[in-house]
Formats: structure tokens, sequence, C-alpha cells
């Protein structure tokens, strides 16, 4: 699956995607078929974090 390449479009894209369609980063990944790890050092790089109680990417402390 072709995922934004752009850090803030994906971050857009993947909170979109955990609010309407999956309760975890875990089970989003596995069923696009990319890698959790990678979108969350992607997000990192422009100071994002996922909160799995919230389920969703935010701005780190």
């Amino acid at each position: 699956m072709n995922i934004p390449k752009d850090p803030m479009m994906l971050m857009s894209y993947i909170n979109t995607q955990l609010r309407d369609n999956y309760p975890s980063l875990t089970e989003l990944a596995g069923s696009l078929g990319i890698d959790e790890g990678e979108i969350k050092d992607k997000l990192k790089s422009v100071g994002m974090e996922y909160d799995p109680g919230l389920n969703k990417f935010m701005a780190k402390d």
C-alpha cells in the first residue's frame, strides 16, 4: 500500500485511519501491510508520538 511520504501528511492519514477504521496502530499496520516501527520512526522525526490510549499520534511533550 502506498502511504504519504511527507511526515505531516502521513500523520494526518494515519490518524484519520485510526479514528475511522482501526482500534490500534498494530491493527492498521497489519491490515495495510506496512511496518509499524517505520511509521513511528518517521513521525517521531517531526516530534509526533503514538498514544495508544487515545489511539492517535500527537506532539511529544
